[in-house]
C-alpha cells in the first residue's frame, strides 16, 4: 500500500507543477501537511518528494521546505528516447510543426555521417517540437533516400517519426550523439523565439539500423532555458571504450 500511495501523492503534486497551481519558486506543502492531506506517514511522503526532486521538478535546501523549480526538462543523451514518447512520460505535452521536408543532395555533414557520397539523394527534414506549446527544438535531419522517401506520406505533425519508420521496418539499433553549443542563426531565431547569435545547445544524432548501416543524420538545437541534457551511464562500453568520451575541436588542438 505504501508503494502505491507514494506514486499518488507524487502524481498529484507533479500535476499542481505541471498546471501551474504550484509556480517555480513557491513552497512544497511541508511534510506534516502532506501526511494530513494523504493521512500518510513520513515514508511515503519522502519516497514522493524524492521522485519529483529525481525529476528535476523540486529542490530541496537545508533548513526550509522543498521548493519548485524552474521547469527545465532533462534530456538524457547515453540513450535515444524518441521525443513524443520522452515529453508524455515526463508529463508534457508535445507538439511539432513541419518547416520543410524535400529531396535535395547530400552535403559534406550528412555524407560523412551517413557514408554516403557527396551529393547523393537525400530527405531532409526541417521541423519544430514543441513542449506545452512552447518553441523548444529545432530538428534539420536528413534521410538516406530510400528511408526519407517514406516521410511523403507520414503526418509528421501528428506523430513520433521514429516509431512510423519502425513500423516499416527500419528500426533505430544504434545512436551517436555529439553534444555542443553554436549561436542562433537566422532561421533558429525566427522559430524557437530566441535572439540572433545566442547560444543553443546542439545535439548531433546518427542512427543505425540493426545492421549497423546509417540511415539518419539529426542536428536538434535546443533553447537552453527550456531543456538540459543528463548522463546516467554505467562508465563503459562492452569493448572497454569509455561511454563518455571528450572530443577536441580543429580549434582546440595545439592550444
Amino acid at each position: 500500500m505504501a508503494d502505491v500511495l507514494y506514486k499518488l501523492i507524487a502524481d498529484a503534486l507533479r500535476d499542481e507543477i505541471i498546471n501551474g497551481s504550484l509556480a517555480p519558486g513557491d513552497d512544497v506543502p511541508t511534510e506534516a501537511e502532506l501526511g494530513a492531506r494523504w493521512n500518510a506517514s513520513r515514508g511515503p511522503i519522502r519516497n514522493a518528494l524524492a521522485v519529483l526532486r529525481s525529476e528535476g521538478l523540486i529542490e530541496t535546501t537545508r533548513g526550509r521546505p522543498s521548493r519548485v523549480v524552474s521547469r527545465k526538462t532533462s534530456q538524457p543523451v547515453d540513450v535515444y528516447v524518441p521525443f513524443t514518447r520522452w515529453a508524455k512520460g515526463f508529463g508534457r505535452t508535445p507538439g511539432a510543426h513541419t518547416e520543410q521536408v524535400s529531396l535535395k543532395r547530400a552535403d559534406e555533414a550528412a555524407s560523412r555521417a551517413l557514408r554516403i557520397e557527396p551529393g547523393s539523394l537525400v530527405v531532409q527534414l526541417i521541423r519544430l517540437r514543441l513542449l506545452d506549446r512552447v518553441p523548444t527544438m529545432l530538428e534539420r535531419t536528413t534521410f538516406t533516400e530510400t528511408v526519407g522517401r517514406l516521410l511523403f506520406q507520414a503526418d509528421l505533425d501528428g506523430g513520433s517519426i521514429t516509431e512510423y519508420l519502425a513500423t516499416h521496418g527500419h528500426v533505430f539499433s544504434g545512436v551517436h550523439h555529439e553534444i555542443d553549443a553554436v549561436a542562433a542563426d537566422e532561421l533558429d531565431t525566427r522559430l524557437l523565439g530566441v535572439q540572433p547569435g545566442s547560444p543553443l545547445l546542439r545535439l548531433q544524432r546518427t542512427s543505425e539500423d540493426e545492421h549497423g548501416v546509417p540511415f539518419e543524420f539529426s542536428d536538434d538545437r535546443y533553447r537552453p532555458d527550456v531543456v538540459r541534457f543528463t548522463i546516467d551511464a554505467t562508465g563503459r562500453q562492452r569493448n572497454g571504450e569509455h561511454l563518455i568520451q571528450p572530443k577536441a575541436t580543429d580549434a582546440g588542438v595545439g592550444a
